[in-house]
């Protein structure tokens, strides 16, 4: 039952990584410029997946199960490129960088305190990789959020399917993650 369910799982996120692949720039249908909406999903999201790539980043040295290395490589994997995508955008958009995540986003959905980060940085083993699906799984939450905000007010093609992509891979590896959890 687990190869399948990991199967499935593996599937899905293999999925939204590729539409997020083929979003690429995305600027047809409406110029290169992006909208309030694509321009704020855009400035979030960057901090926010910084912030993921970097608890993702935590769990090679820290983690007793493979399936969490797996997952976090997975996490790295996705949304390193992702951030660049979405820099390039601001970019031609001529809007603000991001800002760095530790600057003031603790307001934005799912982004973990600097405490947090400090006590999952103190952890290691099972208690390390409980703490870790739990905290991914509400950062991921607040992606899946910020991403509807995009879809329901952006205009940006690529950046609306930046979104779908989000919102399908990270539910599907939230499913996993919730799985893990109710192993232990």
């Amino acid at each position: 039952m687990l190869k399948k369910t990991m199967g499935f799982v593996l599937s899905a996120v293999a999925a939204g990584a590729l539409a997020a692949g083929c979003a690429g720039g995305g600027t047809e249908g409406t110029g290169s410029t992006g909208n309030e909406a694509d321009v704020t999903f855009a400035r979030d999201m960057i901090p926010h997946h910084q912030q993921a790539v970097e608890m993702a980043g935590l769990v090679r040295e820290r983690t007793s199960d493979r399936r969490v290395a797996e997952l976090a490589e997975r996490v790295q994997r996705a949304q390193a490129p992702e951030i660049e995508r979405m820099t390039a955008w601001l970019a031609e958009w001529d809007a603000p960088a991001a800002e760095a995540h530790g600057a003031g986003h603790g307001d934005m959905p799912g982004m973990m305190a600097d405490t947090d980060l400090e006590e999952l940085t103190g952890a290691k083993g099972p208690a390390f990789d409980r703490m870790w699906l739990r905290m991914m799984i509400e950062h991921h939450r607040g992606a899946i959020d910020m991403s509807r905000t995009e879809l329901a007010e952006g205009a940006h093609p690529g950046a609306k399917e930046l979104a779908r992509a989000i919102v399908d891979a990270q539910q599907a590896e939230i499913d996993m993650m919730n799985h893990l959890l109710g192993e232990g």
